[in-house]
């Protein structure tokens, strides 16, 4: 049944935030810190991972680098039509609003948790490769391998950040979800180029999500989300940069 992935990928999200408060009621402030940071430094180091793994390429013996220059591009474009939008206030907002209505509304981390594990697990190419297989086939392998992964991140992140990063279900599930119904459409335009840059791009802002937790808030991830969407839009241009 198409959708049934993103069912199972919602699960594992609130599964894990609940076991994550569970274990959160036993963790010191300080060792709640420490372990944001350790999470931090983990995901930073996938977001290098992705970005080198579309950077890099092998020529005869050698390993080169490239594609710079398109990283750069994409992000100044993307970023230009994010703070046009303002999507990380949107974003922001929108967590304020959840905040009050579920009754945590004294909650200090809550926005933050919300905003930082929903732009984390929303991002990458397998939540949106798994709702088009998802859509498609019917085949929701991918995304009950991402709920497994998602599953030990919430639950990572819920133990230091609180009940906020659990809300991140709303926005993960109604973006693969949608993904799923459009995967028909999506799927021409999706090619392995489109991929390829969608993982590479979709990894840098994965490493400013890091970022973010290691060192305090220096990038407006939300507003660099459209950098996603020109990534993909560039995979059709007559030429390579």
């Amino acid at each position: 049944m198409p959708g049934m992935g993103t069912l199972i990928n919602a699960a594992g999200i609130v599964a894990g935030g609940l076991l994550g408060l569970f274990i959160g009621r036993f963790f010191k402030e300080k060792y709640q810190n420490a372990v944001i940071q350790m999470c931090g430094l983990g995901t930073m180091c996938l977001g290098i991972a992705g970005i080198l793994e579309g950077m890099l390429s092998v020529d005869g013996n050698k390993i080169v680098s490239g594609r710079a220059l398109f990283i750069i591009l994409c992000l100044i474009v993307g970023v230009l039509i994010g703070e046009w939008i303002d999507l990380e206030d949107k974003f922001e907002r929108f967590g304020e609003w959840l905040k009050k209505k579920s009754g945590n509304a004294k909650d200090a981390k809550f926005v933050d948790g919300f905003v930082i594990t929903s732009l984390t697990i929303g991002v990458g190419a397998m939540a949106i490769l798994g709702a088009i297989q998802d859509g498609v086939r019917g085949d929701y392998s991918l995304l009950a391998t991402k709920a497994v992964i998602d599953f030990v991140f919430v639950m990572v992140m819920t133990t230091s950040m609180g009940v906020g990063c659990i809300f991140s279900v709303i926005p993960v599930a109604l973006w693969q979800g949608l993904v799923t119904a459009l995967s028909r459409l999506l799927l021409p335009v999706l090619t392995e180029t489109a991929l390829a840059n969608l993982s590479m791009v979709g990894s840098v802002l994965i490493f400013c999500i890091a970022s973010n937790l290691v060192f305090g808030k220096r990038f407006k991830v939300a507003n660099m989300l459209p950098a996603i969407v020109v990534a993909v839009a560039a995979s059709f241009l007559p030429f390579s940069f």
